[in-house]
């Protein structure tokens, strides 16, 4: 079954395109060049669920030959607005044909995974973005913490979702991001810890290494539960 992105709305996706990297936000993306450093083994990049370009931007200013891949047509045409000069594409539910097997060194997924349900369909997308890493790739995996939906931060509110605290793998959750003027509620899937590790086992993959980024005092940002709880879990993943 195909899933829904929620970012296929026009007004969503441009008050996500907006967003660089604040906040909340920054704690994504500030360990993950030590990441790259560390594991990366070449320079071909692919970034799924690109949307507006965000994360593909980042790996171009980082040193790779990336593409960007997602499903939503809106989020690639701000992506290429953003970036002209950029490769990203249009992608149909899981379809990886057009793309040469074994032909990244490093796969990146960021944010994607919190909005697709359903185990077996995890299974099945990870399975082929692994199908799509060079001998000694990896899989950079980032998602949201099942912690995000239950605490104050600074780039997002959930305490009206009181559904949120007693919510159960693959059940929806909700956010409002307040960096944005769009302040409808987003609906993710939640999907804890121990249910990715099995997700990446049945994908045939195996996790290198596990990252929870916390904020520091010294960053300069109005923290509220990020410099003791982790809004984020970066996972490293090779093909087991």
């Amino acid at each position: 079954m195909a899933f829904e992105n929620v970012y296929e709305d026009p007004q969503r996706a441009a008050a996500y395109a907006s967003l660089e990297f604040p906040g909340t936000y920054h704690l994504a993306y500030r360990d993950l060049p030590a990441l790259y450093r560390e594991h990366a083994r070449g320079k071909r990049a692919l970034d799924f669920g690109c949307g507006a370009g965000r994360s593909t931007r980042f790996l171009k200013a980082h040193g790779f030959e990336a593409i960007g891949l997602d499903i939503s047509a809106d989020m690639i045409r701000l992506a290429q607005e953003r970036d002209p000069q950029g490769d990203y594409r249009v992608i149909a539910d899981g379809d990886f044909r057009a793309l040469a097997p074994r032909g990244f060194d490093l796969v990146q997924s960021v944010f994607t995974f919190d909005n697709v349900p359903g185990r077996e369909r995890k299974v099945e997308l990870f399975a082929g973005l692994g199908s799509l890493l060079a001998e000694d790739g990896e899989l950079l995996s980032l998602v949201s913490s099942p912690d995000i939906y239950v605490n104050e931060w600074a780039s997002f509110t959930t305490r009206q979702f009181a559904g949120n605290f007693t919510a159960k793998c693959g059940d929806p959750v909700f956010t409002v991001m307040t960096d944005v003027a769009d302040r409808r509620p987003v609906e993710d899937v939640l999907w804890p810890h121990q249910d990715y590790l099995d997700v990446y086992r049945r994908a045939g993959l195996a996790v290198v290494a596990e990252h929870r980024p916390l904020g520091r005092p010294d960053e300069g940002i109005a923290w509220v539960s990020e410099t003791r709880v982790a809004p984020w879990v970066i996972y490293v993943l090779k093909r087991a």
